[in-house]
């Protein structure tokens, strides 16, 4: 984690491509396995994604809460 913190005061563009990628890496990698567990129910394609998102948004409104 300090690792993290320092690369963001000395080099903030290398730190917010590494935070991108990050993210991205980590949605694809979430499509992929709600992909996996709904794939053998005969849902149309889009249904992964709106799992995965539907479950951001509950851990977003519940992490709200808590503060």
């Amino acid at each position: 984690m300090e690792y993290l913190r320092r690369l963001q005061m000395e080099r903030p563009a290398l730190f917010w491509v590494v935070v991108l990628v990050a993210f991205i890496v980590g949605f694809q990698i979430l499509l992929l396995i709600a992909g996996l567990l709904l794939g053998s129910f005969g849902l149309p394609p889009w249904v992964p994604i709106v799992v995965v998102i539907g479950g951001l948004v509950l851990v977003a409104r519940a992490q709200q809460r808590s503060r």
